[in-house]
């Protein structure tokens, strides 16, 4: 578990990947609610880090949509992640948490990993190196920056389609 580690920790802005953009200090987030990202719902599967991954959206209620994510391979548990994306002011932030298997958290007890909405569009919806696209009803594609070493940084694709 302990190599998933760096693979996971998100970059904050090492460089600017295909379809990912990295909130640069002082960006205005634009005005969102959590309607704009309703699409985002549903029960999805796809392949990523040599397993299956797995997430599940709730519709929006409450100002928020929650989820749940994890990472099967070889058969068993590697790590999860339980996080939302809420409204706050006028717009959007996404923030998680990573668990091992066990449900040992990764990060401290009152830290999340947030990423800040900076940019809505249509059918896209860009956080801070952290996207989402609807290609159809049943299928989306999440990018993910994600730092490999201090100095280098990889846009990961997860390509999901809807669970039945």
């Amino acid at each position: 578990m302990k190599n998933l580690l760096p693979l996971l920790l998100l970059c904050a802005c090492l460089s600017q990947a295909q379809n990912t953009i990295p909130a640069n200090e002082g960006i205005q987030s634009p005005v969102a609610s959590i309607s704009d990202v309703s699409w985002i719902s549903g029960h999805w599967l796809g392949e990523a880090f040599g397993g299956t991954v797995e997430e599940i959206w709730s519709s929006p209620m409450g100002d928020s949509m929650m989820f749940v994510f994890r990472l099967v391979k070889d058969g068993e548990v590697s790590f999860y992640e339980i996080g939302h994306i809420k409204e706050v002011g006028e717009s959007l932030i996404l923030q998680l948490k990573h668990f091992n298997r066990d449900l040992s958290g990764w990060e401290e007890k009152e830290e999340t990993v947030d990423f800040q909405l900076v940019r809505l569009e249509e059918n896209k919806v860009f956080f801070d190196n952290f996207t989402f696209e609807r290609i159809d009803e049943n299928a989306i594609n999440l990018y993910v920056v994600v730092k490999e070493t201090d100095e280098k940084a990889e846009e990961i694709k997860f390509s999901y389609k809807r669970k039945e």
